[in-house]
């Protein structure tokens, strides 16, 4: 498994929940590792700096579920007056950033997303296992 099956699981969630317009993979330190950006409303925006910003979203999601003892964080999403962004946590070492714009289907997102989420994190444990071979 590669690249390519990263974006193909991007291109496929994207392709099953209305309104997500764009998503990619992170490392858990900001640097991107896969997008899937090239469709609508998203064409242009730089992945580069998404991923950073990704990645630092999720840290202080976590940080502020931890202040406030509310268990262990699940997702943070954002709404904004044209869309959302959403982040959720590939385990400890990636994460996923979906965009959608304002009719995103915020619960089928978070469903579709849970098994998108398990074979994100098998495809990089495969990544990782190989490059170590």
């Amino acid at each position: 498994m590669d690249r390519h099956d990263l974006v193909t699981e991007l291109r496929d969630l994207r392709e099953q929940v209305p309104g997500v317009t764009g998503t990619l993979v992170a490392a858990s330190d900001g640097l991107l590792v896969a997008a899937d950006l090239d469709s609508g409303a998203d064409q242009g925006v730089d992945p580069e700096p998404l991923a950073a910003i990704a990645a630092a979203s999720l840290g202080i999601a976590r940080r502020f579920v931890g202040l406030t003892r509310q268990g262990t964080l699940g997702r943070a999403v954002t709404h904004a007056s044209r869309g959302h962004v959403a982040v959720y946590a590939v385990g400890d070492v990636a994460v996923l950033a979906v965009l959608g714009d304002e009719d995103l289907d915020v619960d089928r997102l978070n469903q579709k997303s849970q098994l998108t989420l398990g074979r994100i994190g098998i495809i990089l444990a495969d990544q990782k296992r190989q490059a170590g071979a």
